[in-house]
C-alpha cells in the first residue's frame, strides 16, 4: 500500500536501529534496584530477550515488549516485521507465544486511518501465524509512528533457554543472515532502489524464528538469544559475558544477504545505530588484520527481526539450521576475537 508520506520520512532512526545506546543505557539500568521474587527466573540483570516468571513446577511466563519506528514505507510490511521482531523475544527463551497487545505511536492526522489499519492487519496476522492472539493495546497521538507488541508466552521453567548457561567450546550457529540493517538504511537514504534487495530483506525480517527456536532445543542448546538492534558482535557479547566465558567469531563464515557487501564497502549504507555498535564493541572486541571493512560493519549491522544465536554442542550444530559462525571459549568474559 502506496502512503502519501512515506512512514521512515517520519522516523529519526529505523527499527531496532533506534534503541538507545548501549553503552549509554546499561549504567543507568544498572543502577535501579532489582527486584527479589524467587519466582522470578530470569529478570532485566542478564540484559536477556524477555523475562521468564515461574507459576508453577511445569509453567512460566515469558514476557517481552518491543516496538519500533518504521524500517520500510509499506505499512502492512512494517506492522509484519515489528510483530515478528516481537515474537522473537519469546523464541530466543525457548518459549511459545500465546497472547500479544498492540503497541502503537501514531498520527491520525497526517497518515490516517487506512494506513494504521495497515499496520495493524500486519501485525495480526503475523501474530496468528504464530499460534497466538492479539487480544488489546494501547494507543497515543505521535508525529513520528512506532509501532510493536507486548508478548505474553509460556516455557517450562526447566527448559528455559537464557542468554546465560553456555559453556566452553559450545558452537554459536547464527540462523539468518545480516544485512537487513543496511538494505533499509540504504533505502532510506537513496544509496539504493532495488527493489528485490528489500523484498528479499523484509521476507528475512518477517520470518518466524520458530522453527529454529524449536530446532535449538531438540539439539540440547545450553544458550540463546536474537540478534537485533545490538548487532551480532553486541548480542554475542551477552552472551558470552553472562556465560563467563570469551567468544570467537569467524568473519568469512558470517552470512550476509546478497548485495550487503556492495552496500558496505563505504559508509553509506551504515545507519546510526550501528555506527555506535562499533564504538561499543571497540571495548570487548579484537579484529584481526585479515578482516575486510564490509564484514567489520556486517557484523555490527543494527538489524530488525534478525535470527536467532544459539550456543550449542558443537557436534550437534547442523541440526540447526543456519551457519556455525564461531564458538565460545575460556577467556575474559564477554570478550570477542574476529577473525
Amino acid at each position: 500500500m502506496a502512503t502519501a508520506v512515506p512512514l521512515t520520512s517520519l522516523s529519526h532512526g529505523a527499527g531496532c536501529g533506534c534503541k538507545l545506546p548501549a553503552a549509554d543505557l546499561l549504567p543507568i539500568v544498572q543502577g535501579l534496584p532489582a527486584p527479589t521474587d524467587e519466582r522470578l527466573l530470569v529478570g532485566s540483570a542478564t540484559g536477556d530477550d524477555a523475562a521468564v516468571f515461574r507459576l508453577s513446577a511445569e509453567l512460566a511466563l515469558v514476557q517481552t515488549i518491543d516496538f519500533f519506528t518504521p524500517v520500510v514505507d509499506d505499512p502492512y510490511d512494517f506492522g509484519r516485521i515489528a510483530a515478528a521482531n516481537a515474537l522473537s523475544d519469546v523464541y530466543a527463551m525457548g518459549g511459545r507465544p500465546l497472547t500479544a497487545l498492540n503497541v502503537v505511536a501514531f498520527t491520525l492526522e497526517r497518515l490516517g486511518g487506512d494506513v494504521l489499519r495497515e499496520i495493524l492487519r500486519g501485525g495480526l496476522d503475523v501474530v496468528a501465524q504464530a499460534g497466538a492472539s492479539v487480544v488489546g493495546g494501547h494507543s497515543i497521538d505521535d508525529p513520528e509512528p512506532k509501532y510493536g507488541l507486548a508478548v505474553t508466552g509460556a516455557v517450562h521453567p526447566d527448559r528455559v533457554l537464557a542468554n546465560a548457561g553456555a559453556r566452553a567450546g559450545d558452537a554459536l550457529v547464527l540462523t539468518k543472515p545480516l544485512g537487513v540493517g543496511a538494505v533499509t538504511t540504504a533505502w532510506k537514504r537513496g544509496v539504493t532502489t532495488d527493489a528485490t534487495l528489500l523484498a528479499t530483506a523484509v521476507a528475512t525480517m518477517t520470518a518466524l524464528n520458530a522453527g529454529a527456536s524449536e530446532c535449538a532445543q531438540s539439539a540440547g542448546a545450553h544458550a540463546m538469544t536474537d540478534v537485533t538492534g545490538f548487532g551480532l558482535l553486541g548480542h554475542a557479547h551477552h552472551v558470552a559475558r553472562e556465560s563467563g566465558l570469551a567468544a570467537e567469531i569467524e568473519a568469512a563464515a558470517v552470512p550476509a544477504l546478497d548485495g550487503v557487501e556492495e552496500l558496505l564497502a563505504d559508509e553509506a549504507a551504515v545507519a546510526g545505530g550501528s555506527r555506535r555498535n562499533a564504538a561499543w564493541a571497540e571495548s570487548f572486541t579484537f579484529f584481526a588484520p585479515e578482516v575486510p571493512p564490509w564484514r567489520r560493519r556486517l557484523v555490527c549491522d543494527a538489524t530488525t527481526s534478525g535470527g536467532l544465536l544459539v550456543a550449542l554442542p558443537p557436534e550437534r550444530a547442523r541440526e540447526v539450521p543456519g551457519a556455525v559462525v564461531g564458538r565460545l571459549v575460556a577467556g575474559p568474559a564477554g570478550t570477542i576475537r574476529v577473525r
